[in-house]
């Protein structure tokens, strides 16, 4: 499409000042004879400025004014054709019956049509093509992907990757053509976007072999949940140099290089499913880290610093490459392979260090965005010495950056609080004047949770930071930073040595703010009178501020002047809403609260009950937002997804750090979201457990579920099953997850047969067995068995035989679909067993002041014994397994110990979601000997203590 400079700017302008109407009233030139192709081009640039601009269109019209457009199609100039395939394919998602323009389409797919029309109209077909009508394409589109055109095979590569979603099943069958596109057979370098075979073309030289890297994409597609068949797309352009290697025969070629970008994420996945295979694919990686291109290389030394459990052989070369590009003349250059050591020097700042000598002279670079970068990373991996330095380089830029990359600078100010406590002063001098700085939302976000941070972890400049926070709020013009303020205001200010101080701060928002910020000061002045630390006096003071509000023209702040007076004359009162540093896990209450108002039965079951959902310190959930802000920054860095996150046990080394305050509990994992995530997964299950109307009627949630899957099969098995245990009141439920990883067979009505090795006779009996339907490769499904628990004043301790039975069919590995005429066979697979024991009824809840329950038990709900555990090495291995039999909440760094030779932990829980109980365990290491571990249970039932104490026996 041409457009003259000179005679053009008036309608160019006229774009900015479209509407509509007048557009479809301009449309009506597409009927006219003869076709005028410049007038109809600006008109088609009209209407596709419109839908971009996100104007809405009306079916009725949008039909109408799709059909006008297929009268274009007797237009051979190209130009207008081009848009009309454009606007074409922006219409197909509003019009209706767009069908109908098929025949044209494919009659420019032909393969004597010219090559700018078979590219787009590829495009423009399989964007409006109905997915049954698909094979009835197949064949021009299977002879497109193989054109030697590379516009030609590009597009229909591309449009094959988007229809695959939809269509599956006829798209695998595209396999061998994109295998031969990818290999480069037959692929032309000669005419490209504008070539064709006319004399009235000109011949334009395709360099850029970008069919390879759209080939690589669709097969990938198509082979994605079959491992092995990835691993062999890997193998197949592997050692391209040597014969033989991994496979007989010199390799395929590959001449793209973001096929090479493509390939190496690839290997990286095959890596982290099967370890097996790690040594010859980090050898491969190295290679590949030796490419010519700039591109590749930087993109495997990125794979190898981002893979989990990397080793240090690896690592140290793919630093070596990195640290090579820092000196690259090419920004880009730059820029990636700082931001890549970057993120690595979070988890791996050791290894980041040969290269600080390099990263200090990016300081002064002219893109101040490797320059942001340069210093963060030197921030993360120098010593104390350097900070003082560095900070006074960062100061001297923070004006020439923008908020992006200030908002770096201060989440890693923030990281160094913890790093370096002794430098407190010189970090909170920085993060206050950055606050004083211009800057929007986000970046002042950053600058405030660094300065909470340090009031948290750093006793010694609390009421500094404080007083900082304090004069921010004065001249904050962001609503949602001077309530995160007053909040943190309530919780630290009662506890420091001039409370009346913050009080004044605090009642200026009232009488100077809008009625969000006055209703959270309200609030802040509450947690004052409130606090167990504050005098009479205080506290009369805070009764008459808040008297003063309740003549406030805003109905939540008077409500919450009354609420706070109230309270202020109720110690229980203060106790549960002030005092108590316990939360629900909000995860499980918002899943539970709109599964509720979403149940029609709802008003007929009564009030929304808040019994079974666990609770968690407000310390915990710091700590998992923390962690989730943490791993949205490192997405960020290096340009990734954030992965799900997996459940795991609330057991193993973790935990927070030695700093913890007392009575905070442990996640387990590798930091305390460990539980949040576990949290996460439970009411997820609950929300399954509900479709199913069998076990529906069990109840509407379970009281218990487990904290971890039991695996009952290795992983590289043929069938893949863990066991998840859900415990209702009157019924337990055994969910097996199970993964079939055969890609040649479809097992059908699969089922867990579970035989008790002791005697359950009266107390638990089979009632429910739901089998999965049908199981085709690498697709979980999940089954389940349920047992009655006749008996509810015993519960059992009993293993259970599992053995997996199924219907074994034979199948296509490319389709999944079982043979014609197949009825199978009857086939069964044997299973680890799987145990129910105490811990499996203990809901892991932290219970806040676990000090005072414990004493309020008393020694009437007591048991205590001593166990001499000779077969642990160590106490965190013991206390680890400990964790795992009683099923409770980990406090006060329970899972961390830190002597090896002696060590106390505390849990807290609910038997059954109900009856609370606080176990305490003291443990002594000898060498030689094991471990001597003592433990107490305290429950509000003596009986609850006495199986959990023998659930350790």
């Amino acid at each position: 499409m041409s457009w003259k400079k000179d005679e053009d700017n008036d309608e160019l302008g006229a774009l900015l000042n479209l509407d509509r109407s007048s557009v479809l009233q301009e449309a009506r030139v597409f009927n006219k004879t003869p076709i005028r192709p410049r007038q109809s081009r600006l008109i088609l640039a009209k209407i596709l400025f419109l839908l971009y601009r996100g104007d809405s269109i009306p079916t009725e019209d949008a039909t109408n004014l799709f059909f006008s457009i297929t009268k274009l199609f007797q237009c051979k100039d190209m130009s207008l054709r081009q848009m009309v395939y454009l606007t074409i394919k922006e219409l197909s998602t509003i019009s209706e019956d767009v069908i109908m323009v098929t025949s044209s389409l494919m009659k420019d797919m032909q393969p004597n049509s010219e090559i700018i029309y078979r590219a787009n109209a590829i495009r423009a077909l399989c964007k409006i093509v109905d997915p049954s009508m698909l094979p009835g394409i197949e064949r021009l589109i299977k002879s497109a992907i193989v054109e030697k055109s590379p516009s030609i095979a590009s597009a229909a590569l591309v449009s094959s990757v988007h229809l695959f979603s939809d269509a599956k099943d006829v798209v695998r069958r595209w396999g061998n053509e994109a295998s031969e596109a990818l290999n480069g057979k037959g692929l032309s370098m000669g005419t490209s976007f504008f070539g064709s075979g006319s004399a009235q073309n000109k011949q334009v030289v395709s360099t850029s072999n970008i069919v390879q890297y759209h080939a690589m994409g669709l097969l990938y597609s198509i082979r994605q949940h079959d491992r092995m068949a990835v691993l062999k797309l890997v193998q197949t352009f592997s050692g391209q140099s040597k014969s033989g290697g991994w496979m007989s025969g010199p390799s395929p070629k590959l001449r793209s290089n973001m096929a090479y970008v493509m390939l190496i994420r690839y290997a990286v996945r095959v890596m982290e499913s099967d370890s097996t295979l790690l040594p010859q694919l980090y050898a491969q990686l190295e290679e590949w880290m030796a490419h010519s291109s700039d591109m590749v290389s930087l993109e495997a030394a990125r794979a190898v610093c981002q893979l989990r459990d990397v080793s240090s052989g690896p690592l140290t070369r793919a630093v070596s490459v990195l640290q090579m590009f820092l000196g690259s003349p090419r920004a880009t250059a730059r820029f990636a392979a700082i931001r890549t050591l970057n993120a690595l020097a979070r988890t791996h700042p050791e290894a980041v260090q040969p290269c600080n000598v390099d990263m200090e002279s990016l300081i002064t670079d002219k893109n101040r965005s490797v320059a942001t970068f340069a210093i963060t990373t030197l921030l993360k991996t120098g010593n104390e010495a350097s900070v003082d330095r560095l900070m006074k380089q960062m100061q001297g830029f923070m004006a020439e950056i923008s908020d992006e990359f200030k908002i770096i600078i201060a989440e890693a100010v923030r990281s160094l609080c913890r790093t370096f406590p002794s430098k407190h002063s010189l970090f909170l001098n920085f993060l206050s004047g950055i606050l004083r700085d211009e800057g929007g939302y986000d970046f002042k976000r950053a600058a405030i949770e660094g300065i909470v941070d340090l009031a948290k972890n750093v006793p010694e400049c609390k009421e500094s930071a404080l007083a900082h926070l304090c004069e921010f709020i004065e001249d904050c013009e962001f609503t949602k930073l001077s309530v995160r303020v007053l909040y943190f205001l309530g919780e630290e200010g009662p506890r420091t040595a001039k409370p009346t101080m913050y009080i004044r701060h605090i009642y200026n928002r009232v009488v100077l703010e809008n009625a969000v910020v006055r209703a959270a000061a309200v609030n802040a002045l509450a947690k004052f009178g409130g606090s167990s630390l504050a005098d009479p006096a205080l506290q009369q003071s805070v009764r008459v501020l808040l008297k003063r509000c309740l003549d406030d023209r805003d109905d939540e702040v008077r409500d919450r002047a009354a609420w706070a007076l109230r309270m202020m004359n109720d110690e229980s009162a203060k106790d549960k809403y002030v005092r108590d540093d316990s939360t629900f896990a909000l995860v499980v209450l918002e899943r539970r609260l709109v599964e509720y108002c979403a149940d029609p039965n709802a008003p007929r079951k009564g009030r929304f009950s808040f019994e079974g959902v666990p609770r968690i310190s407000r310390a915990q959930e710091e700590e998992s937002r923390n962690q989730a802000r943490l791993d949205s920054m490192d997405a960020a860095l290096t340009g990734t997804t954030i992965s799900a996150p997996t459940s795991s046990r609330a057991a193993g080394a973790g935990g927070l750090d030695s700093s913890e305050a007392p009575g905070t509990p442990t996640a387990g994992g590798a930091s305390s979201s460990g539980l949040m995530d576990v949290f996460e997964q439970q009411a997820k299950y609950a929300s399954q457990l509900n479709a199913i109307p069998e076990i529906a009627a069990f109840g509407d949630q379970p009281l218990v579920s487990s904290l971890k899957p039991a695996e009952l099969s290795e992983a590289e098995t043929e069938y893949v099953v863990r066991c998840i245990k859900h415990v209702y009141d009157g019924h337990i439920v055994f969910q097996f997850d199970i993964t079939n990883t055969i890609p040649e067979q479809v097992i059908e009505q699969v089922e867990v047969v579970m035989v008790p090795e002791e005697e359950i006779e009266g107390v638990l009996e089979p009632v429910v067995v739901v089998p999965v339907p049908e199981l085709k490769y690498d697709q979980p499904g999940t089954a389940y068995v349920a047992f009655a628990h006749t008996d509810p004043d015993t519960f059992p301790s009993v293993s259970f035989t599992c053995t997996l039975k199924f219907v074994v069919k034979e199948c296509d590995p490319e389709t999944g679909e079982p043979e014609e005429g197949d009825e199978g066979f009857d086939d069964e697979y044997s299973l680890e067993a799987t145990d129910l024991g105490a811990g499996d009824f203990m809901q892991a809840t932290y219970i806040p002041d676990s000090h005072a329950l414990w004493e309020s038990l008393g020694e009437d709900g007591e048991a205590i014994e001593t166990f001499a555990l000779a077969n642990f090495d160590s106490i965190e291995e013991c206390i680890t397994n400990v964790s795992d039999i009683l099923g409770m909440c980990p406090l006060e760094g329970a899972l961390k110990p830190k002597s090896k030779a002696a060590h106390q932990a505390v849990f807290t829980g609910k038997w059954m979601g109900r009856t609370k109980a606080v176990a305490r365990t003291r443990m002594t290491y000898q060498k030689g000997a094991g471990v001597t571990m003592e433990l107490a249970v305290r429950s509000e039932d003596q009986s609850i203590s006495e199986l959990m104490v023998a659930a350790i026996a």
